[in-house]
């Protein structure tokens, strides 16, 4: 939980809720698992009810900007720049990491070793048998199999996309020219192509000899085989929240609050090199004042009070600094005349509501 310091003001805060009958958001398939369990925690004591719609980070990004709902989420930042063209802001609400899995009989969870290389080739379709002399000389003490690779992608426009793109992106120049990265790829024909994190774990796990990328909560949560990467120290690493939270601590978010920057490729012996964060993005201007505060309301008391669901749905908690830097952005969200909202902490101070 957060530290005393920030108690208090916090707490003042939602000592005046504004009862919304239904606030409404949309995006990130990674995250509603997140979203949801604070969501229902928070009708649980007494809140309003929030219903997400996991249809994607840009679906979700293309809805706050229509001003369509509550909040959007994605699992990439929007720019300073777009942020302001769009009259946006944004925080993050939890980390977490990209994992590629396979499905590898006769290989256990963990056991296979991959390099950014290899995933290059893989994901490009260049590498596409299991046995193939780069793979094997990573795992010289696997069998692998003489199969062919099934690779299995997101079509949809995914945020998970984008940080593993992102994540390739910077360690190939070949990838870089060829795919690039973005919400959405070109991918090579060969590779077969679905819809939303769940439709990932369906495909995966009736497919033999596939591999995918996916959310770090998915991996635990359906039981998913992950591999090792090697990270830009060299070292061969598991997905974990002590990986991720190692790649938070070599970027530049608790000093600068750059939520904008990629956590992918970061430097640390530990470092899982495909961390990411996920995002809230909301109106700098509320159409709706009661609505927008109603949902401030929602992230105010799942930061304070939510943090055991974090770690439920296997995402990693932001830490009480970028947790205050969190709150201060979201105080900046006026009504459409530009007046601060009523939840404003020196409103709240002075008991005016």
């Amino acid at each position: 939980m957060m530290r005393p310091y920030l108690l208090f003001p916090l707490l003042l805060l939602l000592s005046h809720v504004t009862i919304a009958t239904e606030i409404q958001g949309a995006g990130s398939s990674a995250a509603a698992p997140l979203y949801q369990k604070w969501a229902d925690a928070y009708v649980k004591a007494g809140g309003p009810t929030i219903t997400y719609q996991a249809t994607g980070s840009s679906a979700g990004i293309k809805k706050i900007k229509e001003n369509s709902l509550e909040f959007g989420a994605s699992d990439a930042a929007l720019s300073q720049a777009d942020l302001k063209k769009s009259a946006l802001i944004q925080f993050p609400s939890a980390i977490s990491g990209v994992v590629p899995v396979i499905n590898l009989p006769g290989i256990k969870t963990g056991e296979l070793r991959l390099n950014a290389d290899m995933l290059v080739a893989i994901f490009s379709g260049d590498v596409s048998n299991w046995n193939d002399p780069g793979i094997q000389a990573l795992n010289p003490g696997l069998r692998l199999p003489n199969k062919a690779i099934e690779v299995i992608v997101r079509q949809d426009g995914s945020g998970t996309t984008y940080n593993f793109s992102d994540y390739l992106n910077k360690v190939s120049k070949s990838w870089q020219t060829r795919f690039g990265k973005n919400f959405t790829i070109a991918w090579n024909t060969k590779l077969t192509q679905v819809k939303g994190s769940s439709s990932i774990v369906t495909a995966l796990k009736k497919t033999a000899y596939s591999i995918s990328y996916i959310d770090y909560n998915y991996v635990v949560q359906d039981k998913l085989d992950s591999v090792q990467l090697q990270n830009r120290d060299g070292k061969f690493v598991s997905p974990s929240a002590e990986a991720f939270s190692a790649a938070l601590s070599n970027s530049n978010w608790k000093t600068d609050a750059n939520f904008e920057e990629m956590l992918t490729d970061k430097p640390g012996q530990k470092t899982w090199p495909i961390t990411m964060g996920t995002f809230i993005i909301m109106q700098q201007h509320a159409k709706n004042a009661q609505q927008t505060t109603a949902a401030l309301k929602f992230f105010t008391w799942a930061f304070m009070r939510g943090d055991r669901f974090v770690n439920n749905v296997d995402f990693v908690r932001l830490p009480d600094g970028l947790q205050a830097r969190v709150f201060k952005e979201m105080t900046t969200v006026t009504d459409k005349n530009g007046q601060t909202l009523n939840w404003n902490l020196h409103t709240e101070i002075n008991g005016k509501n």
